[in-house]
């Protein structure tokens, strides 16, 4: 069965990854961003790969208005939507006390109600149905705040707290409508190259970092699936974990330099002057900036915690087996004392 799969924040980053890996399945694709050169590249890949039909939209996730139009021109040239998939983001790195607030409004304008928009944009279309499928691309970032990006991890916490509250609305009303998040660790994405900054040196994701195309797998797999939630990756698992079981100490450690600031940003320093972010204006209105950002050298293209979590029969198995080789190997070694 095709299916109609509608991208938000899809012309870049794991957007981009996602509207390829549905390409490959032939999907019909609805894909929404601001940029205009992202969002035809993307087209022309999508189409290269297999989609069987691409509608593209530019649109500021923050508009509803144009969410909506976006959601009806979809559901109009292609019939029901199966897959809405909310992803679309800009950050500003800072220390609190320096972000202004209409820097803050306009992060969770973005991030989080853009967020909300995309949901309810999805909702008018699947619940006269009663099913469907609505995933949320989050962070280990809706558990546990750092440093330098309050605005962005708010509005991550607050999608965590929205899609707690519709899933219990959606069980009770349209328990066929599917709600996921799929909580990421650090991506090597082109954001690192155009967020809003005030650091004095190049931002960067927290190390260790994945390619987007583990975080499109992640995705794709939650949403075939219906899961509540998918953690991807060691980092994201240490981070909730750590919240839970020693969040005073998570605080104090995010407060070194070396752990909580020099992490995120790189050694060359940056000229402000020349830098140009995306916080009010497409990053790549004009130029193409694909799915990757600038660390490939240094981000891994797979995540062995990520496919346990999505193969646990087999990774049982495997654990199992490793299990009752180690007790032989010990039965065997006491046997020669």
């Amino acid at each position: 069965m095709t299916q109609t799969v509608v991208i938000a924040g899809a012309s870049a980053g794991i957007g981009r990854a996602l509207a390829c890996a549905y390409a490959r399945r032939g999907a019909r694709l609805g894909l929404i961003a601001r940029g205009r050169a992202g969002l035809e590249a993307t087209k022309r890949d999508c189409r290269a790969l297999g989609a069987a039909d691409v509608l593209t939209h530019r649109v500021d996730v923050a508009d509803a208005a144009a969410v909506d139009r976006a959601a009806d021109a979809t559901a109009g040239r292609f019939g029901d939507i199966d897959v809405w998939i909310n992803g679309a983001m800009v950050s500003v790195f800072a220390p609190t006390w320096e972000v202004t607030a209409t820097e803050f409004r306009r992060v969770t304008e973005v991030v989080y109600l853009g967020t909300v928009h995309g949901t309810l944009a999805a909702l008018r279309h699947m619940r006269p149905r009663r099913r469907g499928t609505i995933v949320q691309i989050g962070s280990a970032l809706a558990y546990r705040g750092i440093p330098l990006q309050a605005a962005y991890c708010a509005s991550k916490h607050a999608i965590q707290g929205f899609n707690d509250s519709l899933r219990a609305e959606l069980l009770h009303d349209c328990p066929g409508i599917t709600l996921s998040m799929v909580q990421l660790p650090a991506v090597n994405t082109p954001q690192f190259s155009w967020v809003r900054t005030r650091l004095p040196r190049h931002p960067q994701p927290v190390p260790p970092i994945f390619q987007p195309e583990v975080a499109a797998d992640a995705i794709v797999w939650a949403a075939d699936h219906g899961v509540r939630e998918l953690n991807v990756g060691a980092p994201t698992l240490r981070a909730r974990i750590g919240d839970v079981l020693a969040p005073g100490l998570l605080d104090w450690l995010l407060s070194r330099a070396r752990v909580g600031f020099d992490a995120q940003q790189t050694d060359p320093p940056i000229d402000p002057a020349g830098w140009r972010d995306n916080l009010d204006r497409p990053g790549d209105e004009e130029r193409d900036r694909g799915a990757h950002g600038i660390f490939d050298d240094r981000a891994r293209s797979r995540s062995v915690e990520l496919w346990a979590a999505t193969h646990r029969p087999t990774a049982g198995m495997v654990v199992a087996g490793l299990g009752a080789a180690a007790r032989t190997l010990a039965t065997v070694a006491r046997a020669r004392r």
